[in-house]
């Protein structure tokens, strides 16, 4: 997506990473930017579930696996939280976060598309106008995970959740159609080469 949009490409992410960090890390990188005019910012969120933990300076990411390494001091915390897992509440509390990030970015004008990995709000009704920002957010069929597998593609294996570089090409041709047909950009900023 970045050489046909004729960008610089900062990447961020970590595998098992939650919303929480993207939010954060997203923001904490937008703030050492001195323009957002140049600025294109593209978010596939995670499972609703996630969290990230702070213990000595360093965020630890954890999910309802149950197979988390996480340091001692969390072990009954993380057992818990396996155990204890609110999923309508997650997904609640996902929707309100991210709505929330969106409406600071479109104060900041800091453009920008999002859509979900595997987990979608199909349990929140649709109240909230996404400005075109969010690729279906309510879809369970639009999801990164469906649209792939719809499509033809398979993970790279029968335990994965992760797709191999076919997979990610057509992805990114998905999205910047959609990109293009929201006018989230200025058309001449994508190559057609």
């Amino acid at each position: 997506m970045a050489n046909w949009l004729n960008a610089i490409l900062y990447l961020d992410a970590q595998a098992g990473g939650s919303n929480a960090r993207i939010i954060r890390t997203t923001r904490s990188w937008l703030h050492e930017q001195t323009n957002h005019d140049d600025v294109f910012v593209v978010l596939q969120w995670s499972t609703w579930e996630r969290q990230e933990w702070l213990h000595e300076d360093t965020w630890y990411q954890v999910n309802a696996s149950g197979i988390d390494s996480v340091p001692s001091i969390f072990a009954e915390r993380y057992r818990n939280f396996v155990a204890d897992v609110n999923w309508d509440q997650a997904q609640q509390q996902a929707h309100d976060e991210i709505w929330q990030f969106h409406n600071e970015l479109k104060l900041n004008q800091v453009r920008h598309v999002m859509f979900n990995g595997n987990s979608h709000f199909g349990n929140i009704a649709q109240t909230h106008d996404w400005s075109g920002c969010y690729m279906a957010p309510y879809d369970a069929d639009q999801t990164y995970d469906r649209v792939l597998k719809n499509n033809g593609f398979c993970t790279v294996n029968a335990n994965s959740w992760h797709f191999g570089a076919n997979a990610h090409c057509f992805w990114a041709e998905h999205v910047l159609q959609y990109i293009n047909d929201n006018n989230l950009i200025v058309p001449n900023e994508i190559r057609t080469d």
